[in-house]
This record gives structure tokens, C-alpha cells and sequence, in this order.
């Protein structure tokens, strides 16, 4: 929960509040693992300097509730396959979740508008997702949702978690000719949805990445700009034979010499770690998600002296 300002923090506790760590032989599963990363935030003596989110023991204290299901991770485990006779576990999971959500006054006073909710994974929450579309939802990208579930203007794009070292003694006499890592530019097709977890192994990794989508959306778009360290083609100039390859060639020096310089400066940012620090990419979220909530408090006020809900909607 985001606390107001001046409001006590629980307590500090021993580690992290007794949370086990992620463990290091998930594999792919870590991509996705952006909901585990926002739950350890907010455990007992987990936030660092410059914490954007406070755990406030008392919800009329709380500005936002963070539900903590783990649906990624649920996904994945139990029916990865979609047809696997598992996936009536998932889908039993968040019925249950459900049914506690709705016993919940302070789900019921905002319908669930002023509540977190990750779904990293596309097919994460798969089975109910219409039954939480007012909440802030937690995605990798809008692919797999209808415009009328999710989109940019309610939910936050968090980036994935990124599954290959961090790139930290990275400052060689000339980054150009002498890379610590031997290449200069990072392809980042769209796949079966438009963003992957290879486009941050990009970024964390120095290299220039080089994204082909015509419908990607990216994590913290409003503070960082990416044309000044990614190079952006649509799906119809990566077809033409050539093309990219022709257009990289012509990318000077001097100007790969500053995308690099700018992805260093910027990297921090796709950082998920124990404790917090600031501006990580823990810390980003909730603050992405704080921007989110005067669009959801109007929806919640404005709901509850209604007569007619959405009449600028109906035919007149």
C-alpha cells in the first residue's frame, strides 16, 4: 500500500520479513517475476533510499492496495501449456482470489480502481481478467488484452526482468573499436506478443538495441526516451531486403558513441534488487503507478454520486 505521507512503516524485521529469495534455478520463469519483486518492496525493513511505495499498517492510511497473487508465476507453474489439466489450479487460484477481494470494503468502496494488480505474464490472470479491468494492472505490454481491459492510460508497462548479468566495468578506451562484449547492436523483434525479456538483456547489457514492432509500448516512457539510445523499425521496413542492414551501416561512430553512453546512464533504471535503491526498477513502477491514481480516485468520486454511470457514453 502507498502510504500518505507521515504515516508509520511496519516495523523492521529480520531478512525480509521471513520472504523467501527467488530462486536462482527458475530459469525463464525470472522474466516474469517483476510481481515478486514489488511484494519484497513492501516487506518489513525491504525499502532502500529514495522508496517511492510505504506499507502503512491501517488501509484508511493507504492510497493504493497492492494485491499480492502472484499470477506470473502461477501461470507458469501450473498448466504452462494452456491445455494442461493443471490449469484448473490456476483458475481455481483466482477464483479464490476473487472471493476474497470482494469481501473486501475497501475493494468494494473503489471497485477495485484504487488496486494493484501484476499480470506480467500475457497469459497471466487468463481466466478473469474482465472481473479486475478497473484496477491498475502491472503488464509487459498490451498485446494480449482488449483495449477495453487494459491500456495505457489505467495500467503501467513494467519492464521484464532481465536474465542476463548486468554489464557494470563497461568504460574501455574507445567503446566503439575495443567492446568488453562483441556486439554493437541488439535485434529485438516483436514476437507472439510486441515486447521480450531480450530487449532489457539489451539495455542492462550495453548494447544498442534495435527494435522491430509497430505496436510496442515500454516501461517508463513518460521520463526516459529511447530514441536516444534504441533505433526503431516497423514490421514493413524490417521485410524489405536490406533495409536494416543498409541503415545501421550508416550510423556513425560519434552517434552510437552517445546511445551508448546514454544506455550506461539509463540502466539502473531496468535494475530489480534487495533492498530497493532509487530510481531502480521497483521504484519506478510505483511511481508509475502513483501517476495513475488521480485518473482513478476521478473514477472512484465521480462513481459514487453518479445517478446514471458513464452517461457521456450512452447515445443521445
Amino acid at each position: 500500500m502507498l502510504g500518505r505521507g507521515g504515516h508509520r512503516e511496519v516495523p523492521a524485521a529480520e531478512g525480509v520479513g521471513g520472504f523467501p529469495p527467488w530462486p536462482k534455478t527458475s530459469g525463464l520463469k525470472k522474466q516474469h517475476s517483476l510481481e515478486y519483486w514489488l511484494m519484497v518492496s513492501l516487506m518489513p525493513g525491504a525499502s532502500g533510499e529514495g522508496a517511492e511505495a510505504v506499507r502503512v499498517l491501517d488501509g484508511e492510511e493507504a492510497n493504493v492496495f497492492f494485491v499480492p497473487f502472484f499470477s506470473s508465476l502461477s501461470f507458469n507453474t501450473h498448466g504452462h501449456n494452456m491445455t494442461d489439466p493443471d490449469t484448473e489450479i490456476d483458475r481455481q487460484l483466482q477464483i479464490d482470489l476473487l472471493d476474497i477481494l470482494r469481501k473486501s470494503k475497501y475493494w468494494e468502496r473503489s471497485a477495485g480502481r484504487d488496486h494493484v494488480i501484476p499480470m506480467h505474464h500475457p497469459n497471466a490472470f487468463r481466466f478473469l481478467r474482465d472481473q479486475v479491468n478497473a484496477s491498475i494492472l502491472v503488464v509487459a505490454d498490451f498485446g494480449r488484452y482488449p483495449r477495453n481491459l487494459a491500456f495505457l492510460g489505467k495500467d503501467v508497462v513494467g519492464p521484464y526482468v532481465h536474465v542476463v548479468d548486468s554489464y557494470l566495468e563497461d568504460d574501455p578506451p574507445d567503446p566503439f573499436e575495443s567492446r568488453m562484449r562483441s556486439s554493437k547492436f541488439c535485434l529485438h523483434p516483436a514476437g507472439d506478443t510486441p515486447s521480450s525479456c531480450r530487449l532489457f538483456d539489451a539495455i542492462v547489457s550495453h548494447c544498442v538495441p534495435v527494435i522491430v514492432s509497430d505496436r510496442i509500448e515500454l516501461p517508463f516512457e513518460d521520463e526516459i526516451d529511447y530514441s536516444e539510445f534504441s533505433l526503431f523499425f516497423s514490421v514493413e521496413e524490417a521485410l524489405q531486403p536490406g533495409y536494416m542492414v543498409g541503415q545501421l551501416r550508416q550510423i556513425q561512430k560519434e552517434r552510437w558513441i552517445l546511445m551508448w553512453r546514454r544506455l550506461k546512464n539509463i540502466s539502473h533504471h531496468y535494475e530489480f534488487q534487495y533492498p530497493t535503491r532509487e530510481e531502480d526498477a521497483v521504484n519506478m513502477i510505483w511511481r508509475q503507478i502513483r501517476h495513475k491514481l488521480p485518473a482513478a480516485n476521478l473514477a472512484v468520486h465521480r462513481n459514487r454520486r453518479l445517478k446514471i454511470p458513464d452517461w457521456w457514453s450512452q447515445k443521445r
